[in-house]
């Protein structure tokens, strides 16, 4: 990452208002001031085993337009590099540039745009850092604002924890910095105001507050509106609870329309969920869970929108569902709910059901793998099976086609939908296998989520018949075989346990 240039952008109109949630001890930044760990090992002569020189040649004189020097940190990789800090409402463009000697520290609720007012733009180059110290340290994109962050298969951009620059982290460390989340004018079923005053359509007064921050708003009428672009994205031990049962995840989407691209994301060790959609029409494409302490994949509040290429590897001894599709308890609302996902491999610690169906949504999973040695299905309540038509946009029960499971136990019977009313929509798709033996290939860093004979002997469906954002490729699962490198390169901790260490600084 060398001879890179510094691009200077226009910054005005920071603001001191900061998102806070429950109080101000809940998620206040101790901020982010020279850390000074032991200095780095000079190169020696050589020797016959020499120690490495530190990948750049010490820190950057100054921090880019926009952000702010608060001194220098010595990583876990014994690299020194400047710490430039972001901070307060940015309302202009904000360019967070790949400069070598660089690494970038959010402090506090760092917003994009005022929601309703003045609108802001943040870019983020391939290969940038960026770290938070506390549950308070997050990034939130406000309705009409947009996010750029696009890295690279070979500069992926990588947020994550203070612990982790420092080299602190291990296979349990969850939930040490506030994580992401981008709000937006799709429309959404759960009102905070508002009513269905449009059923089954847009709801043009239907809004609400978004979990984890306080009084940051979501939804509206506009179904393709975009926030931005994300593409080759590592969000890294995030999740925060601000009060119980109201946490900020890895990833939230709340109100996120179609024209928003997101695609090539990983978010590993949260300590909720890894991404969840509010709502909202995003698509979703080559999207990466590892380690997740709640539910990897989770979806409510009448989203709509189609995700393929979904690999979700929970850890032991930690995680929820693998996914959990609900709607927060109105199952009447609407819209209703249509999420469809295809080549999926969720592969369960076995701390609770595989999937967990509920809140009257309509649901499809096609090319997909399932494995746990707990339970695959568990569906509740009535309106989440009934037939197509009860709703304006309702599409029937759930859809399950080349559907590959290996689980201790198929369907779960928890006196709400029986056993056998699941089975029976289990078997009405087609090349759906209800107790196979898994063959599931383990990667260098011995995690099993690569097809083996059995996963790769079913015929697949053809998705592209479904919605033409699918694609239709010759296997199931996310994964074909040891030769597939969709994953590769830009993802921690599936090919080399690596997740813990500190990343090389640019």
């Amino acid at each position: 990452m060398l001879n890179k240039q510094i691009r200077s952008v226009l910054f005005a109109g920071v603001a001191a208002m900061a998102v806070t949630a429950c109080g101000a001890d809940d998620v206040a930044s101790p901020g982010e001031g020279t850390i000074v760990l032991p200095a780095p090992t000079p190169t020696p002569t050589p020797t016959p085993t020499p120690t490495p020189t530190p990948p750049t040649g010490g820190p950057a004189a100054d921090c880019p337009t926009g952000t702010a020097n608060v001194g220098t940190i010595t990583t876990g990789n014994g690299e020194e590099v400047r710490n430039c800090q972001i901070s307060g409402v940015i309302t202009d463009n904000l360019l967070i540039p790949d400069n070598d000697g660089t690494i970038y520290s959010l402090n506090g609720a760092v917003e994009i745009g005022v929601d309703g007012g003045a609108t802001g733009i943040i870019t983020i180059e391939p290969g940038v850092v960026l770290f938070g110290s506390s549950g308070g340290d997050f990034l939130l994109v406000n309705r009409g604002s947009q996010i750029f962050a696009e890295g690279t298969a070979a500069e992926p951009i990588i947020m994550t924890s203070r612990q982790n620059i420092e080299g602190s982290t291990g296979v349990n460390s969850i939930g040490q910095w506030g994580g992401v989340v981008i709000l937006g004018r799709a429309p959404i079923s759960d009102c905070a105001t508002g009513g269905a005053s449009n059923p089954g359509g847009t709801r043009t007064d239907c809004q609400a507050i978004v979990e984890g921050p306080s009084n940051a708003v979501y939804g509206g009428t506009l179904p393709a509106d975009s926030s931005g672009r994300m593409s080759y994205v590592q969000v890294r031990y995030p999740g925060f609870e601000v009060s119980p049962g109201n946490e900020l995840n890895g990833i939230t989407l709340a109100g996120v329309g179609s024209g928003t691209f997101f695609q090539n994301i990983q978010v590993h060790n949260s300590s909720d969920d890894g991404v969840e959609w509010f709502g909202g029409r995003v698509n979703g494409k080559n999207l990466v869970m590892t380690g997740i302490d709640d539910d990897s994949v989770d979806s409510d509040s009448g989203y709509k929108g189609n995700n393929q290429f979904v690999l979700v590897v929970q850890r032991a001894g930690g995680g929820d569902h693998v996914m959990e599709a609900d709607s927060n308890g109105d199952e009447d609302a609407e819209p209703r709910q249509d999420h469809k996902l295809a080549n999926v491999t969720f592969v369960s610690s076995g701390q609770d059901h595989v999937i967990l169906l509920r809140g009257g949504g309509d649901y499809a999973f096609y090319n997909s793998v399932f494995n746990s040695p707990a339970a695959c299905i568990d569906i509740d309540s009535a309106t989440t099976i009934q037939a197509a038509g009860a709703a304006a946009d309702e599409n029937g029960p759930p859809v399950f086609e080349s559907v590959f499971m290996s689980c201790a136990t198929a369907f779960v019977d928890d006196s709400n939908i029986a056993v056998a009313q699941i089975q029976t929509l289990f078997n009405a798709g087609s090349n759906n296998t209800e107790s196979g033996t898994s063959t599931l290939v383990n990667s260098a860093a011995a995690f099993a989520f690569i097809n083996g004979a059995t996963e790769n002997a079913v015929t697949p469906f053809a998705v592209s018949a479904v919605d033409a954002f699918f694609e239709d490729v010759s296997y199931i699962g996310a994964v074909q075989d040891a030769n597939d490198t969709r994953f590769q390169g830009w993802t921690c901790g599936l090919y080399a346990d690596d997740c813990a260490t500190a990343p090389t600084i640019g």
